[in-house]
């Protein structure tokens, strides 16, 4: 269980590092109050849905903002 004593961005780190379909992608974020801005490229919209999926369950993810492209890499 991860420590609820970390920050919204070391939870939010922690869990797309953990997943294995995002774990290996360039991805970054900012969060602010609850609200995660995610930026990146993925290789498609699954990996895009997933990674907004991921971050939704974070606790204390209020709300996601997803910017990831979507580009054949």
């Amino acid at each position: 269980m991860i420590d609820q004593e970390l920050s919204l961005s070391e939870r939010v780190s922690h869990a797309l590092r953990r997943d294995p379909c995002l774990a290996r992608r360039d991805l970054q974020f900012e969060s602010l109050e609850g609200m995660v801005k995610l930026t990146g490229v993925v290789q498609s919209y699954y990996q895009k849905q997933m990674a907004q999926e991921v971050i939704r369950r974070v606790d204390g993810v209020e709300r996601v903002e997803n910017d990831l492209e979507v580009a054949a890499l």
